[in-house]
């Protein structure tokens, strides 16, 4: 059951627009709560992730991310529904912060032991786990409650550029090797981020 602190600082919702609510000065994290839209998730169903690469590169709003995705090998009908959504949720992000350059990363994660809870510097970094289990996080002053972002969800968290110190950690999950890989979208302006692409983050617990 949340809190009625907890309410202020988190916003969901069940339609795009719901990301709009990380615009209020005590919100740190919105969600927008849907699955991944039947189309792609049929698609992805077929996509073999040890066969593309990981993608992370800048992109222009005016440009499209497709060419980056073909050139990390994703072709088919995976490739043209996942770049229908990554130029969608590019336009979210830009219409949030008002940046027309983003980084876009798409990754796939093999995580057996789940990692520290943390906050990285970016202003806003959206994320959507398209393939195994989302993203967890929790309140930072309520270690012991840990919720995810659900599969197919878009979480926006707000990063310590705008709130510091934060209100909101996360953390990627842990995976049995039988869950396989996980398929992970993270879109953040530039300079969020260390040069291999990784988010630029401070530890804030050690919960394992």
């Amino acid at each position: 059951m949340r809190s009625p602190g907890m309410e202020r600082r988190i916003a969901i919702g069940h339609d795009r627009a719901s990301l709009d609510r990380i615009a209020r000065p005590d919100a740190a994290l919105a969600i927008w709560w849907r699955k991944v839209p039947e189309p792609l998730r049929s698609a992805l169903a077929t996509l073999d992730l040890s066969a593309v690469d990981n993608l992370s590169v800048e992109v222009d709003l005016c440009e499209s991310v497709g060419p980056a995705l073909q050139e990390a090998g994703y072709r088919g009908t995976a490739y043209a529904r996942l770049c229908e959504d990554l130029d969608m949720l590019m336009r979210r992000h830009a219409a949030l912060t008002g940046e027309d350059r983003l980084r876009v990363r798409l990754a796939v994660v093999e995580t057996p032991i789940a990692g520290r809870f943390d906050a990285d510097d970016a202003m806003l970094a959206m994320t959507c786990t398209y393939i195994g289990p989302g993203i967890q996080w929790c309140c930072a002053d309520g270690l012991d409650a840990i919720y995810e972002v659900p599969t197919g969800a878009v979480g926006v968290f707000k990063g310590r550029r705008l709130l510091d110190p934060p209100l909101v950690l996360r953390r990627e999950p842990a995976m049995a090797a039988a869950e396989g890989r996980r398929l992970v979208l993270t879109i953040d302006p530039p300079g969020g981020c260390d040069r291999d692409g990784a988010p630029r983050s401070r530890p804030q617990a050690d919960l394992i």
